[in-house]
């Protein structure tokens, strides 16, 4: 497929993206109330005409409406009379909506186990101490073969290591409990977020995002209006989800076009504070996805906002206005202009902060994969309506929805906790025992206590019961057995790497 989607208009000619270079990425930046959330629609809108499906987050609340045809809009109809634009065809597209929250979309859960140590860490904001118990914990239930599934499998687990840390030194290390007691308050704090929602049954099939309906690819919006109220948890699911198309799709080459596209709005959430381990991972990632067919736009304020290592490998481009109040935006703005290919009759850093709402600096990629001459022009609008759906009308399209009915009602199966609860409940109460005089052992009895010490235990001289022969075998079984369950919870590629398993 080679014909090119006509993204933005200037007086002399059309700039179009091609699709077959569109899974290498791209980047959306600008100042706020520049114009970005419309050229993500736009984007979205001619994606989804090619068959391509699409995910993005609605951060303020202003995507739903590309599922109605537009029209009515004054502003639209003077930038298409400026534009002379023809044959612009006003129609909506299919969508699905998702909300972690089960309110304004269908729900999105990511069991604990699949979320894996490393995303959950930076989730909770842990230190490297903490993270590291929290490492333990999960191998811990892996080799005992026990589930992680929901926040409360996690803090009966957290429990149960802390509770018995000087049995588990030896094989996995020191666990403090002073590190237990902040892993415990991070997942008291997360719950006051709604975390407890995010995480459990059934869990998100990815394949539920890469959907076409009667031809047109299916328009994923994630309501993130009330989940930004907790960044971490934002930009940790949707490391998540690329992680999870990672894992999931199979090599793929070099397509005509995408299987999806993935819009991460907000994109500087992702790499604030993040450590450098988890860093080394983001860039791996995005290097690696795009042999899946998997297009990833960063979308945020500022190139800045990305590191070096993810911005080079973000070869298609629209830079809309910054602003230049000080010495430190004035020194953004010419990063900004530096990181596209210069036009010799475009003066890229004064042009920037010189756009109009709408108007964009573009670049995209030729058809040998090189950045072409960056251009002034403005962003063609949408067909689909501008700003959002009426919540009735939302509901309605959630009704009919390809998913409809699949995630509505959570599951909760034999996990951690109920595993660990009837292990406490089973436990026999040891009644006192009168006490008496001794006496002397015979021979035989003598022999058999021996022997029974032997195989079966005694009591050491401070009131501890020694392990016997019968019983250390059978717990040295009972680990076999349990790290033979462990291994065979197998781990995804990218779960390797980031910390999950499945």
């Amino acid at each position: 497929m080679n014909d090119e989607l006509i993204i933005a208009k200037n007086a002399t000619r059309e700039i179009g993206l091609r699709p077959a270079m569109a899974n290498r990425h791209g980047l959306i930046t600008g100042a706020t109330g520049t114009g970005k959330t419309v050229t993500l629609q736009t984007l979205a809108e001619h994606f989804s005409v090619i068959g391509v499906p699409c995910f993005m987050s609605d951060v303020k609340g202003d995507l739903s409406g590309i599922a109605v045809p537009g029209g009515k809009n004054p502003k639209v109809t003077e930038r298409l009379a400026l534009l002379a634009v023809e044959n612009h065809a006003y129609q909506g597209f299919p969508v699905t909506f998702w909300d972690v929250f089960g309110e304004s979309g269908h729900p999105v859960r990511a069991t604990v186990s699949d979320m894996g140590p490393l995303l959950l860490a930076r989730m909770l904001e842990l230190n490297e101490v903490q993270s590291g118990v929290l490492n333990i914990v999960f191998k811990v239930a892996d080799d005992n073969g026990m589930l992680l599934l929901d926040l409360k499998d996690l803090r009966a687990m957290l429990a149960y290591v802390g509770e018995n840390a000087k049995d588990f030194a030896t094989d996995y290390g020191n666990v403090s409990s002073a590190s237990v007691g902040a892993i415990q308050r991070g997942l008291l704090a997360l719950e006051s977020q709604g975390g407890d929602q995010l995480f459990g049954e059934p869990m998100l099939n990815i394949e539920d995002l890469i959907q076409t309906d009667r031809g047109k690819g299916v328009v994923n919006i994630l309501s993130a209006d009330r989940l930004m109220q907790s960044p971490k948890m934002y930009a940790t699911l949707l490391l998540w989800l690329i992680s999870e198309l990672f894992e999931n799709l199979p090599e793929s080459g070099d397509l005509d076009k995408p299987k999806l596209v993935f819009f991460f709005d907000e994109a500087h959430l992702l790499f604030e504070d993040a450590p450098e381990a988890l860093l080394d991972k983001i860039e791996q990632v995005v290097r690696l996805i795009r042999s899946k067919g998997v297009g990833v736009y960063f979308v945020t304020q500022n190139p800045a906002d990305v590191p070096d290592t993810v911005l080079s490998q973000l070869g298609n481009r629209v830079q809309h206005a910054l602003r230049s109040f000080s010495a430190k935006d004035q020194k953004a703005v010419r990063a900004a202009a530096e990181t596209m290919r210069d036009n010799p009759e475009l003066d890229e850093a004064s042009t920037i902060t010189d756009l109009a709402v709408g108007e964009a600096m573009v670049s995209f990629l030729d058809e040998t994969g090189k950045p072409s001459v960056v251009e002034r022009a403005y962003i063609i609008p949408p067909l689909g309506q501008i700003g959002p759906l009426e919540p009735k009308r939302r509901k309605e399209f959630m009704q009919a929805s390809l998913v409809a009915g699949t995630y509505d009602a959570p599951v909760d199966r034999e996990s951690a906790y109920e595993i660990l609860k009837q292990r406490t409940e089973s436990k026999p109460e040891t009644a006192p025992q009168p006490k008496s005089r001794p006496r002397a052992a015979s021979t035989t009895e003598s022999s058999g206590g021996i022997l029974g010490d032997l195989l079966g235990g005694a009591m050491g001289s401070r009131g501890r019961r020694r392990e016997g022969m019968v019983e250390a075998m059978a717990k040295s079984a009972a680990r076999s057995v349990g790290s033979q369950m462990g291994r065979a919870i197998v781990r995804g590629i990218l779960g390797s790497m980031l910390g999950g398993r499945r």
